[in-house]
């Protein structure tokens, strides 16, 4: 007999070298003599249900589940989801076509503990649950939400660049998960599951097409190769005009062009072995992420001057944005894994061997005007990831156990260029004579600077701010990581299930930078040339060198005094000190012990609930930013090594682990007509990793403490057959408890910027049978509250805390947005659907930034318009 799943269910882990083969050699004895002669209770697979929920039924067709009902596999094994004890949130196949979901990035609209944001390039994801998540823009930072696909981990935003095809499932686990997910998550986990290979022969295809000259088509085909082997294919591409005009270009940005392709084999010659091999390959090539300026501050002018042009400030979502050349993301992700399970009597094991590639070009015009300011924002990104997990899994009795262990090893290359453009040294004598009143120009610094300190007043002509000047930047990350985890379910009654799991963690990176500056203006210390000045001038007054030496001295950081310090704003690219140096060995070593502790009752046969503690971990994340500076406490030996360069500051090379722990009590119902899903939570992370852009690269630093309060209910009820309605409401309120040294200044006892406290998404589905097949209509509304986009600006910090913090509140987000769908399914497997997204045009902004190289102004991104169009379906 040929398994289609059914009796795979626990056995996808991974037990790694660091687990002994032994503790599983005498279970794989029996198991052999057991099948020699098997019994019928050693024959039976370790579980009933199917792992994956696409088994093959023997009418070819796949039951369709609802509320409570649908099976999940978040805890490694399949459970409907009233039974499995956790916070999860399941979007099946029928709810992403229906919704019309094109990528994780509109998950949003159907998970309300869940954000998702697109920001500065096609390669940059990020994801937030219960207000908690980092990660994007910043190949250093681990993500605090982890992602997994297939059961394989996608390190990093660039790795999630996915039109999702042959999607079976996405659950979103809320909270730490440790003991069960090798790969540590401090926040959450979103694992996505695929269609396997099928051996009956069949496929699906469909097209899109909406506004914006929005063209979508894929496909897949699967069947039998051999008796044993089955193969599956899918491909597709994804196109669509950009919804932004480029003015100064002529043209439209924020466009989408991409394909993939993805092959699968399964062979399965028996009901107990099974092996599933995986490669992908997507690619990306689009001019992508355009953003409007908000405030235009005391540089515009010059910008003006020089005949640049910027978006009004006045009407951000006018979707229209000026540069000098277009945005390059050109992003290439693919990798291949195979799983191999073997499951018998009450044993399982499971191996899951994974190797992905990201490969990333990106540039930008990253001063955001016509103008030529920054000529190359331009970054090459290659990852590389090796991962492989083994799970040993028993079930004895009321007794369930699992072992496993996950190694994790990735190498990261990064290189940029961030070079000024052949406009910057006219934009920079302006914005001289402007700070000096007209005293100074771009010229007559460059002589008084270099009288000042070689004496010689054309040492410098000519070289300040020119064309090509800039920041040549290296940066790489090796990384390697083991994890060993368990976890033990006992039913102690047949109605209570007690559970303890571990994770025991063991971190290394290393790290080194190669990155110079050719920014001439940028080398010079301003303080130092300044006092200088003003020894000169005290000693040129009458006094005696001794007393100038000592008001020189204690001037020297006074810009009523010192006026070159005023000048130290254009000054964006400075020395940069590089590591491994002697002071800094660029090598982080870490570990962690993360465990669950859950009790789950059955009260009655329709109402279960659970009360649960866990704690979660997220090793040191590596800034690799040209804001990576030395942390304070290294001053004095980097100062006593000699080593320090001119206008070095110190803030931070990486931040420390995060520790997170949740309290979560959770009840659900199911009865036929309608299901409930309610869990009440305090989750807080200890050294919350905080990635703050500060206009030209990313501040990174712990908040000491990062604390939540909520709870999350989603219902689903049907008044009559044909009508579903679902509410699903999340509450969040989230707290820096501890944060006293961020970008902003202290943050302690503030609300965090960026999570809603009320989430809600209203949907509803009504189904009406026809003569030929089924009408199908679908409405669902997701609204956000008010909240303050981001904590600041790092920009204006220096003219006070509150003006910092007080220049983004007119800018807060609230989120109204709805969508529908219509469809007429066929019984002979046709499709067609009329959809439209956001169609309120509801426009706010994803996030807020200071403008680079413009100091005192601020930009920010605003959300995708209205979209709607058509889509026609075969499934075969």
């Amino acid at each position: 007999m040929r398994m289609t799943g059914r009796g795979y269910s626990a056995v996808r882990a991974v037990v790694l070298s660091g687990v002994s083969l032994a503790a599983v050699a005498a279970p794989v004895q029996a198991l052999a003599q057991d099948a020699e002669n098997p019994t019928e209770e050693s024959a039976e697979p370790v579980y009933a249900e199917p792992v994956y929920a696409d088994a093959a039924f023997e009418d070819g067709e796949q039951p369709i589940a609802q509320g409570n009902d649908i099976i999940v596999t978040a805890t490694k094994r399949a459970q409907t989801l009233q039974d499995v004890p956790v916070a999860v949130t399941v979007t099946t196949e029928e709810q992403l076509e229906r919704a019309e979901i094109r990528d994780l990035k509109d998950l949003t609209t159907e998970v309300p503990s869940l954000r998702v944001t697109q920001l500065q390039s096609s390669a940059n994801t990020n994801f937030i649950i219960r207000g908690f998540g980092n990660g994007a823009n910043n190949a250093g930072i681990e993500p605090s939400v982890g992602v997994f696909v297939d059961n394989v981990y996608r390190s990093r935003s660039a790795a999630r660049v996915n039109d999702l095809p042959d999607l079976q499932r996405i659950e979103v686990l809320s909270g730490p998960q440790s003991t069960l997910f090798g790969k540590n998550a401090s926040a959450g986990v979103i694992s996505i599951t695929t269609r396997e290979p099928q051996f009956e022969f069949g496929g699906q295809g469909e097209v899109s097409y909406g506004n914006f000259n929005a063209i979508v088509a894929k496909g897949l085909v699967t069947g039998p190769l051999t008796d044993s082997i089955a193969a599956s294919l899918a491909g597709g591409i994804n196109k669509r005009d950009g919804y932004i005009r480029d003015a100064a270009q002529g043209k439209d940005t924020n466009e989408r062009n991409r394909w993939f392709t993805r092959g699968q084999l399964m062979f399965e010659p028996n009901d107990i072995f099974k092996v599933r091999l995986i490669g992908d390959y997507e690619k990306v090539d689009e001019d992508c992420c355009a953003n409007v300026l908000l405030f235009n501050g005391p540089t515009g002018f010059a910008v003006n001057a020089l005949g640049g042009q910027f978006s009004d400030p006045a009407d951000p979502y006018a979707d229209v944005v000026y540069s000098n050349k277009p945005s390059t993301n050109d992003i290439k992700n693919w990798g291949f894994s195979g799983q191999v399970d073997f499951g018998f009597g009450p044993f399982g094991l499971t191996s899951i061997t994974a190797y992905r590639g990201v490969d990333a070009l990106t540039d930008q015009d990253s001063d955001f005007t016509s103008a030529d300011l920054i000529s190359t924002n331009a970054q090459d990104l290659k990852i590389r990831t090796f991962t492989q997990e083994l799970r040993a899994t028993a079930e004895f009795g009321p007794v369930s156990v699992l072992l496993g262990a996950f190694y994790f090893n990735e190498n990261i290359d990064q290189t940029n260029d961030l070079l000024l453009g052949s406009d910057f040294r006219n934009y920079a004598d302006l914005l001289i004579q402007q700070q000096t009143g007209g005293a100074l120009n771009a010229t007559s610094v460059e002589a008084t600077i270099g009288q000042l300190t070689t004496g010689d007043p054309t040492t410098y002509l000519g070289q300040f701010f020119g064309n090509g000047q800039g920041l040549d930047e290296a940066y790489t990350l090796d990384n390697e990581a083991i994890s060993l985890f368990g976890q033990l379910d006992f039913e102690l009654t047949d109605r209570l299930t007690l559970t303890a799991g571990l994770n025991y963690t063991k971190d290394n990176k290393t790290f080194a930078t190669d990155t110079f500056t050719t920014d001439t203006f940028s080398t010079i210390d301003l303080v130092q040339v300044g006092q200088t000045a003003i020894y000169a001038q005290a000693v040129g007054g009458g006094l005696d060198p001794a007393t100038a030496l000592a008001y020189a001295q204690a001037n020297a950081t006074n810009p009523d005094v010192n006026p070159l310090l005023g000048l130290q704003a254009l000054q964006f690219l400075p020395p940069f000190l590089n590591v491994p140096n002697v002071v800094e060995n660029g090598k982080i070593k870490d570990d962690d012990l993360s465990y669950t502790l859950r009790a789950a009752y059955d009260m009655t046969d329709t109402v279960n609930v659970y009360l649960s503690y866990a704690t979660g971990y997220k090793p040191p994340s590596v800034n690799l930013s040209r804001d990576s500076r030395p942390f304070p406490a290294d001053r004095a030996a980097i100062q006593a090594a000699g080593i320090d360069v001119p206008n070095l500051t110190y803030t931070s090379r990486y931040a420390n682990a995060e520790d997170s722990k949740v309290y979560e009590l959770g009840i659900k119902g199911n009865w036929g007509l309608a299901s409930v899903n309610f869990a009440a939570f305090r989750q807080s992370i200890t050294n919350f990793q905080s990635n703050i852009f500060t206009g030209t690269g990313f501040f990174l630093a712990n908040a000491g403490k990062q604390q939540v309060d909520g709870f999350e209910f989603d219902g689903t009820v049907t008044p009559v057959d044909p009508l579903t309605l679902r509410l699903a409401v999340t509450y969040l309120d989230a707290e820096y408890k501890d944060f006293p040294v961020s970008g902003v200044g202290d943050l302690t006892g503030t609300k965090v910027a960026g999570v809603p406290p009320l989430s809600v998404t209203f949907s509803g589905q009504y189904t009406h049978e026809l003569s030929s097949g089924s009408l199908i209509a679908r409405g669902a509304y997701h609204y956000e509250s008010p909240v303050q986009v981001i904590e600041g600006l790092p920009g204006l910090l220096s003219q006070g805390q509150e003006v910092a913090i007080g220049a983004v509140r007119p800018f807060p987000r609230q989120v109204d947005e709805l969508s529908a769908s219509l469809t007429y399914a066929m019984d002979n497997g046709f499709e067609i659907s009329v959809w439209g997204r956001n169609l309120l045009n509801d426009r706010y902004l994803l996030s807020i930034f200071d403008t680079p190289i413009q100091p005192g102004s601020f930009s920010g991104y605003p959300n995708q318009p209205r979209t709607y169009g058509a889509t026609a379906r075969f499934k075969f």
